[in-house]
């Protein structure tokens, strides 16, 4: 996909949460000065387009840094709030590249039922693919035969190879039998699903904590990344799963979905400048190639509405 319609994608899939600051800011600034008063204004603006009450401080200094006392239309502020959001998401932005020797790299790919794991983890496979990459999935969330299948079905889409073991079966041991073989075919990237139940946190540590030993006796590396996933239209409670999951899998990196369907993508910046976690892509559609690394400086651009 060109770069162009990939922007023109980001876009649309943004429109919702442009539109909503837009709204937001509406009646703030004609050609007035910024005083205090329209500080004030820009950032609870900030606040309710979901950026988040940090994010938005932040923002609301660097601009009273620069431009207090000045002129300012809406362009300009625009503008100027772009860059802003921009400095907090360029230290987060990290693509998730193919780096462990010897090989696989091994992905674990986390995330509550119904946050697009599944898919998500196709097209994280087919950005691989699309960079010369060697890659096999393994079918770790046995306890749900839809995600099997699921993945059955990506996997012959794509063309890759999948491991998978039998339904209700040990996920530790769809793991290890996925790493031996990749190993032994020489795979660069293992992605690995896992199940996305939360309702019993110690029982999916427990699980995460079994696949860990079963891969550090094969790879002492292994897992080399631990990715969630999250679901943009859930907003505040995408947050609340960072708080979990790191707790429970000791997350190293995040991938946003569904930014297309939500007026909350704002909940990416709060992520950025609550979390600093790496942020490796982000998702705005259902098709294999609506999955693109992070590029801080045009979702920073979208999200505040400047061609």
């Amino acid at each position: 996909m060109s770069e162009t319609s990939w922007s023109q994608r980001l876009f649309g899939g943004f429109r919702k949460t442009s539109e909503r600051l837009s709204s937001n800011l509406t009646g703030v600034v004609g050609t007035a000065k910024l005083d205090d008063a329209t500080l004030d204004d820009v950032e609870d603006a900030l606040i309710m387009s979901d950026l988040g009450p940090s994010a938005a401080a932040r923002i609301r200094g660097k601009l009273a840094e620069k431009r207090f006392g000045l002129e300012i239309t809406m362009d300009e502020l625009r503008l100027a709030m772009a860059e802003e959001i921009a400095e907090i998401l360029r230290p987060v932005a990290k693509p998730l590249d193919i780096v462990a020797f010897p090989r696989p790299q091994v992905i674990l790919v986390i995330g509550v039922n119904g946050s697009g794991k599944t898919t998500t983890i196709a097209k994280l496979a087919h950005l691989f693919q699309e960079d010369d990459y060697g890659v096999m999935l393994a079918a770790g969330d046995t306890f749900r035969a839809a995600a099997i299948g699921q993945l059955q079905t990506w996997a012959d889409r794509i063309g890759v190879p999948l491991i998978r073991g039998a339904e209700g079966g040990d996920p530790a041991s769809v793991v290890f039998d996925a790493v031996k073989e990749a190993t032994a075919t020489g795979i660069d990237a293992l992605v690995v699903d896992t199940a996305g139940r939360l309702q019993n946190k110690r029982e999916l540590m427990d699980e995460l904590s079994k696949i860990r030993k079963v891969l550090g006796r094969l790879n002492p590396e292994a897992p080399h990344d631990v990715v969630l996933v999250l679901d943009a239209t859930n907003g505040q409670n995408a947050l609340a799963q960072i708080d979990v999951f790191r707790e429970v899998a000791g997350v190293t990196g995040l991938v946003m979905t569904k930014l297309d369907g939500t007026a909350r993508g704002g909940v990416l910046v709060q992520a950025a400048e609550q979390y600093g976690l790496p942020i490796h892509a982000i998702g705005v559609g259902e098709k294999i190639d609506d999955l693109r690394p992070f590029d801080p400086d045009l979702v920073a651009r979208v999200i505040a509405g400047v061609a």
